[in-house]
C-alpha cells in the first residue's frame, strides 16, 4: 500500500500544474506521510449538490488546479456530446483563494476543447452568473465558490444552459466524463482565446433587479448591512442606490472581500458569532433591520428589533423569512407556483392554499426548486430565496434583501414591524416553529451509522409525541424521486434527517405546529413550540447515537 500511495502521489506531481500544490505534496512524500497521502489518494471528489466542494490542497481528493481541469474537461465533453459545439460558457468566480486560477484553467479547457468562453471581470454574487446564463445564451454556466464554507475550501458548481443547477441524468454523466479524461497532458489549455466580459453584464443584472419590486412602494427601510467577507457589497449597494432605498450602513470590518475570513469561524449568517459585529454596528446604527449575505452572496439573513431578545437584536430563522415573504408577494397580488423544499416549513403551502396559488414541494435544493413549472417564488429554510426567477433560477441574496427591504418599508409606513406581520401569520395559520440539530462530523461513517440505525430502528414517539408515519426517502415517494433521507410525522410536528450535500454533516430538520385562538396566547404558544423542539432534538439525537 506504501509504495502504491507513493507512486500514485508521483504520478500526480509529474502533471500538477501548480507549483504551491507541487512543493506541498513534494514534502508529504519527501516525509513519507503514509497517512496524509492515503487522506488525499483515497478516491476522487465527487460531484455532489451542483458540482464539487473541498478543502484546498493537492491531490484527488482535494480541491486544486488538476481537479478543476480535469472538472472542466470532462464538462466539454458533456456539452460537446449533448451537441453544444461551439456553444458559450460562462464562467463566475469568489474572492476566495485559488478562486480566478480555477476560473481561467475552466476558461482554457473550454477554448481549448472548441467552446467558446466568457469570464466575468471580477470576483461577483453568484446570482450573477446564473443570470448571465440565460442573458448571454449559453449552452452552460460554472461558478467557482464555495459559499459559506470554512476558508480552506473552495468549489465548482455548474449550470446548464436553462440557468439552473444540474440534476440527474446530467450530474452522473458529467462525472463519468470527468472520470474518463486521461492524462492533463492531453488536455489542451490554450493561453488565451476566451472573452473577459466587462460590466454590461452586471449592469444588466442591476437592471433586472427593480423588477422583484413592487412600482411607487415605499423604500425608506434603513439598513445595517454585511457582506461576510464576501463579494456582495458592491453589487447590493448599488442595487440598493437604483431602488431608492437609503445607502446601508456597513459593517465594515466584514465589506471587502477577504479569502482569510478573519472575523468569523464560520463566514456562514447562520453561525454562533457570524452576526456579533453585525449586531454591534445596529446597536450604534439603530436601523429598521440587518441584512447579511454569505460570501457569494446567493443567500440574505434578515436580523429584527427585538427587547426581548439579549442585546436587542434578533436573528429571524429561514423558514420566518421564507413566510414573510411569501405573505408580502400575496399581499402584491402575484400569481404562479411557490415552491420549497421538503425540508422548509410547511407554512408556505398553507400560505398558497389561502391565497388560491399553487404550490409544490421538492428534494433539497435549488436545482429543484428552480426546475417546478410556473415558478413564481421559492425558498428554502437555509437562508435561500428565488423571487425573480424569470431573472435568476436559483436563489438570489441580493434581490432577497430588495424585496426584505421593500416589505419593512411597507410595513414601516404602517407602524409596523416584520414581528408584528410573523404573528398576524402565526394567528392565521397557526404558530410554525422549527429549528435544527445539525452535527459536524471528521468521520463521515459516524452520519452512515446514524441513518442506519434510524433506519433499523425508528423512533416510536418523540418530546411525547407519536410518530404517525415514518418515510424512507431512498425510496422516493409518489411526488419525490429517491434522496437519502428520512421523513417522520408526528402529531403537530415533522423531522427529516438527512446527509449534507456540502457539507460534512447529519441535517435534522424540526417542526412543530401550534394552534393559537388569539393574540393573547402567543406568548404560551411560543413557549410550547420551544418545548416541544427541545424535547425533539432530545430525542432524536439518542435515538440516532449522535
Amino acid at each position: 500500500m506504501q509504495h502504491d500511495l507513493i507512486a500514485q502521489a508521483r504520478t500526480w506531481l509529474a502533471e500538477d500544474p501548480d507549483p504551491e500544490t507541487r512543493a506541498e505534496l513534494g514534502a508529504i512524500v519527501d516525509a513519507g506521510d503514509i497517512t496524509e497521502l492515503a487522506a488525499r489518494f483515497a478516491g476522487t471528489l465527487q460531484f455532489g449538490t451542483a458540482g464539487l466542494r473541498g478543502e484546498l490542497g493537492a491531490g484527488p481528493m482535494r480541491m486544486n488546479r488538476s481537479v478543476v481541469i480535469r472538472a472542466a474537461a470532462g464538462l466539454a465533453a458533456y456539452l460537446k456530446d449533448q451537441g453544444e459545439e461551439g456553444g458559450l460558457v460562462v464562467i463566475g468566480y469568489d474572492a476566495r483563494y485559488k478562486s480566478e486560477d480555477f476560473a481561467r484553467d475552466t476558461a482554457a479547457v473550454m477554448t481549448g476543447a472548441g467552446l467558446r468562453a466568457a469570464v466575468l471581470p471580477r470576483p461577483l454574487p453568484t446570482p450573477v452568473l446564473a443570470y448571465a446564463i440565460r442573458h448571454l445564451g449559453a449552452v452552460a454556466g460554472v461558478e467557482v465558490t464555495a459559499s459559506h464554507n470554512p476558508p480552506r475550501d473552495n468549489g465548482y458548481k455548474v449550470y446548464l444552459g436553462d440557468g439552473s443547477q444540474i440534476v440527474p441524468p446530467a450530474d452522473g454523466e458529467i462525472a463519468a466524463a470527468i472520470a474518463a479524461v486521461g492524462p492533463l497532458v492531453g488536455v489542451a489549455r490554450p493561453e488565451d482565446g476566451w472573452q473577459t466580459l466587462g460590466d454590461e453584464v452586471l449592469a444588466a443584472y442591476l437592471a433586472r433587479t427593480d423588477a422583484v419590486l413592487a412600482a411607487g412602494s415605499p423604500r425608506t427601510a434603513r439598513t445595517v448591512y454585511t457582506a461576510m467577507h464576501g463579494v456582495g457589497t458592491s453589487v447590493l449597494t448599488a442595487a440598493f442606490e437604483r431602488a431608492g432605498f437609503p445607502a446601508p450602513v456597513l459593517v465594515t470590518e466584514q465589506a471587502e472581500p477577504d479569502p482569510a475570513f478573519p472575523t468569523v469561524a464560520f463566514p456562514n449568517p447562520e453561525e454562533p458569532g457570524a452576526m456579533d459585529l453585525a449586531f454591534a454596528t445596529a446597536r450604534r446604527a439603530a436601523p429598521d433591520l440587518i441584512i447579511a449575505n454569505d460570501p457569494d452572496a446567493d443567500r440574505c439573513a434578515v436580523a429584527v428589533p427585538d427587547t426581548a431578545t439579549e442585546g436587542g437584536w434578533r436573528m429571524l430563522r429561514g423558514d420566518e423569512v421564507g413566510a414573510l415573504l411569501a405573505a408580502h408577494l400575496v399581499e402584491r397580488g402575484v400569481s404562479g407556483v411557490f415552491a420549497e423544499s421538503i425540508v422548509s416549513s410547511s407554512l408556505l403551502g398553507r400560505i398558497a392554499e389561502k391565497a388560491g396559488l399553487g404550490y409544490e414541494e421538492t428534494l433539497t435544493g435549488f436545482k429543484w426548486i428552480a426546475r417546478v413549472d410556473g415558478l413564481r417564488y421559492g425558498y428554502e429554510e437555509a437562508l435561500g430565496y428565488c423571487v425573480d426567477p424569470e431573472g435568476v433560477r436559483d436563489k438570489d441574496g441580493i434581490t432577497a434583501a430588495l424585496l426584505v427591504a421593500e416589505l419593512a418599508s411597507v410595513l414601516k409606513e404602517q407602524g409596523r414591524t416584520l414581528l408584528d406581520l410573523l404573528d398576524d401569520l402565526a394567528l392565521a395559520h397557526g404558530l410554525h416553529a422549527t429549528d435544527q440539530l445539525s452535527v459536524r462530523v471528521e468521520d463521515l461513517s459516524v452520519i452512515a451509522d446514524a441513518m442506519a440505525r434510524l433506519r433499523e430502528q425508528p423512533p416510536a414517539a418523540l418530546a411525547g409525541l407519536a410518530v404517525t408515519s415514518a418515510e424512507d426517502l431512498a425510496r422516493g415517494t409518489d411526488r419525490l424521486p429517491p434522496t437519502d433521507g428520512l421523513r417522520y410525522h408526528l402529531e403537530g410536528a415533522r423531522v427529516i434527517v438527512r446527509p449534507s450535500g456540502t457539507e460534512p454533516k447529519l441535517k435534522c430538520y424540526l417542526e412543530v405546529v401550534v394552534p393559537v385562538a388569539d393574540a393573547a396566547g402567543l406568548p404560551a404558544a411560543r413557549a410550547r413550540g420551544a418545548e416541544l423542539l427541545a424535547g425533539i432534538k432530545r430525542d432524536l439525537a439518542a435515538a440516532a447515537g449522535i
